[in-house]
């Protein structure tokens, strides 16, 4: 057995992850601004039946309802079945899909409904093989290409899976390139199919080329509840159509306060309890346990009202501070035409009464000195007469 014959692809749920499902539709960029536009012949396209349609450009073939054409694909040629009339639409050039090759022969067709019954029995031979080998491992889809050079198997596991025995067993039964390709839940449920808590068919099995990334913030953004029953589709992921509204909301949004946080308003200062993105409204819980509801009009209103005061007293501020300064230059002014600098007249006084201090003060020391000096004579007078007097008698 050669080893060209197989091929193994263990893709993990990614958003770029290959699918056969995928379109060859590629768009330009959000950000881009194309003006080059052209006229297109619009069609829906579908591959096998209750997977998605790709789009693709009619051009000059005549094309109808229910009509097969041959049409290129990222896996080499495919036939598929019309779905609806034409559309013409203007495009930018560089989001034009490919071109329909041709319509479909009556051979081609044949070979199309062959391709279905090889992927029913490669289907259940490969179920057969799995359970035979003990592999934990859940086979989703088969996918046959148009040519037969090559089968796809993708399956789903919860870890790797060791199918090499598997792989050698499809090649010697079907004796062509094999690739069994791992899938995440969200692309195991788009590939099945089935019917959303909404009442109508999944958008991932419907229109869905691929998945954008969903944040439990856009649930809390949308004011929904974050109850996981709620919020979570059948795959147990997130619903993808929680990111349909998202942009709006946030637009909706940027002027609104926040919740929980404290908000002025005409009535006094108070918090935000709750917040209407789609009516522009907000509840507001006032101290005294009330709740007011406002729109958002009239708490800007009431904002640019209040930005306007403290201009006016900013104002006040400010020719205040213009005079001092006024009044600091004059006097400068006549400090510096009397020669003498700011602040000196003011020491000069200060330094003449301390002189006039410190030159009292010495003349009343020397008094209370002699005064003291007069008390011990007299006092030692007294004690020598009285001394003598003893000494007499």
């Amino acid at each position: 057995m050669k080893e060209e014959n197989i091929e193994i692809a263990s893709d993990q749920e990614q958003n770029n992850e290959p699918d056969a499902l995928t379109s060859d539709f590629k768009g330009p960029n959000s950000g881009e601004v194309v003006k080059d536009e052209i006229s297109v012949a619009l069609i829906a396209v579908r591959f096998r039946p209750k997977w998605p349609p790709s789009h693709y450009n009619a051009g000059n073939v005549p094309v109808m309802d229910a009509e097969w054409v041959v049409v290129p694909t990222d896996y080499g040629i495919e036939v598929g079945q019309v779905l609806g009339r034409p559309v013409v639409i203007k495009m930018p050039v560089k989001a034009v899909p490919p071109k329909v090759e041709r319509l479909a022969s009556t051979h081609e067709i044949e070979l199309y409904y062959r391709n279905l019954d090889r992927e029913k029995d490669a289907r259940d031979i490969c179920a057969e093989r799995v359970r035979a080998l003990g592999l934990s491992m859940k086979l989703v889809r088969v996918e046959s290409f148009f040519d037969g050079s090559k089968v796809v198997f993708y399956y789903s596991a919860e870890g790797r899976v060791d199918f090499r025995e598997l792989v050698k067993d499809l090649v010697k039964t079907l004796r062509t390139r094999v690739e069994m390709r791992q899938i995440g839940i969200r692309h195991e449920t788009k590939m099945i199919g089935g019917i959303g808590s909404c009442g109508r068919e999944f958008c991932c099995t419907s229109f869905f080329q691929g998945f954008d990334p969903v944040s439990i913030k856009m649930a809390k953004t949308q004011n929904l509840p974050l109850n996981p029953n709620k919020i979570s589709g059948i795959c147990g992921r997130l619903l993808c159509c929680l990111t349909y509204e998202y942009g709006t909301y946030l637009e909706l949004a940027k002027g609104m306060p926040l919740l929980g946080k404290p908000c002025d308003t005409p009535a006094g200062q108070g918090k935000v309890v709750r917040r209407d993105t789609l009516s522009q409204t907000v509840t507001v819980l006032l101290p005294d346990n009330t709740q007011i509801e406002f729109k958002n009009s009239e708490l800007e209103q009431h904002r640019l009202q209040q930005k306007e005061k403290p201009k006016s007293s900013a104002t006040d501020k400010r020719k205040q501070k213009q005079i001092k300064t006024d009044k600091r230059i004059t006097y400068s002014q006549k400090q510096k035409r009397s020669g003498s600098k700011p602040g000196m007249e003011k020491k000069r006084q200060e330094h003449s009464t301390v002189s006039k201090d410190n030159a009292d003060r010495p003349k009343d020391r020397t008094k209370e000195k002699n005064l003291k000096i007069k008390e011990k004579n007299r006092r030692n007078k007294g004690r020598r007469s009285q001394s003598k007097a003893k000494k007499n008698k």
